[in-house]
């Protein structure tokens, strides 16, 4: 490989983890457009395995969007990303497979811990509902940057507590 290459390699990761870091900080923020906008106009996401949804990008953000009001506190982190770019015969072509851990605190709305902290609901900030798991991202080169092509979420574990665990 040559140097210019290798730098082209460089940016091309810079800019996945980018597009990987945006779709957590969409999802987290509610920001359904940005979110929207991370992926191709074919772009499909797969819930399933977590207990929602597959379907086109656009119609998975509007049931995120309803979805997600449960939860007005969310936190996605991101971790252990293995990136494999598409190689072509020592040049990187315009594909690119994403495995990344996640673990997922959230904290549902109106929570009756918050009566114990004199209804203040925003003194509550332990989570109340948490999951872990892997996505699977497949990604893109196009003319606006790297997209997602898809998304599948594998939940792998899910714990509830506090009146959760008691309901």
């Amino acid at each position: 490989m040559t140097q210019r290459v290798d730098l082209s390699t460089v940016m091309d990761r810079i800019s996945i983890d980018a597009v990987i870091t945006g779709y957590a900080v969409a999802v987290d923020d509610g920001e359904w457009a940005d979110y929207r906008a991370l992926f191709t106009s074919d772009g499909r996401a797969d819930y399933r395995a977590a207990g929602g949804i597959e379907g086109p990008a656009s119609e998975v953000a509007q049931w995120l969007s309803q979805t997600m009001l449960l939860f007005p506190v969310r936190q996605h982190l991101i971790v252990n990303r293995r990136l494999d770019l598409q190689d072509l015969g020592g040049y990187p072509g315009d594909g690119a497979l994403v495995q990344a851990d996640y673990l997922n605190p959230m904290r549902l709305g109106n929570d009756a811990e918050a009566a114990g902290n004199g209804g203040d609901e925003s003194r509550a900030t332990a989570p109340n509902f948490v999951s872990g798991g892997r996505y699977a991202f497949d990604l893109v080169r196009t003319d606006s940057g790297w997209q997602i092509r898809g998304v599948t979420v594998q939940e792998k574990w899910r714990s509830l507590s506090g009146a959760l665990a008691a309901g």
